[in-house]
């Protein structure tokens, strides 16, 4: 009740009071009953800070899914061109064991080439044996002539004749 006094005094006077004597101040305490503290109240998120967070959590969700694909990508591509690269640089060896062989072919060929003997050399050479065989064959009619000649001097001295065919 003194608590009212002393407000409706301070209000009617346009004056607060600083100060207030134990008394009043246990007559306040006893009459309100001690429940505990209250919490603070809690700030409601307001509709644009709730949706920046909402935004950048989002963003930052979606930006990490995109580099994980992005990596997962890179990772296939460079799989993918490593493979190339191998199967290119196998095609390259067979190529090129493929020119290496051509090359001994070209130098065996010349080597050949270099040996062998043209058509005027056989056709000279055909020649040359011709001459030899011709000459051959004169000799060897020659020699059976003579032979023959031998034979019908030794039949006519003789009965029995040289030959028997």
């Amino acid at each position: 009740m003194m608590l009212a006094i002393a407000r409706s005094t301070a209000v009617t006077s346009g004056k607060r009071l600083l100060n207030t004597s134990s008394g009043l101040r246990q007559e306040v305490a006893s009459a309100t009953p001690n429940i505990g503290t209250v919490p603070p109240p809690k700030k409601p998120v307001g509709a644009f800070r709730g949706g920046i967070t909402g935004f950048l959590f989002g963003f930052s969700l979606a930006s990490s899914y995109a580099a994980y694909h992005l990596l997962d990508e890179y990772k296939q591509a460079s799989a993918a061109l490593q493979a190339s690269v191998e199967e290119l640089q196998l095609s390259t060896q067979k190529v090129s064991a493929h020119i290496r062989r051509i090359e001994a072919v070209e130098k065996d060929l010349k080597a050949l080439r270099d040996t062998s003997a043209t058509k005027e050399e056989i056709s000279r050479v055909r020649g040359e044996m011709k001459k030899s065989y011709d000459g051959l064959h004169v000799e060897f009619l020659d020699l059976r002539s003579h032979v023959w000649g031998i034979r019908e001097l030794s039949c006519c001295k003789c009965d029995y004749p040289l030959y028997a065919d």
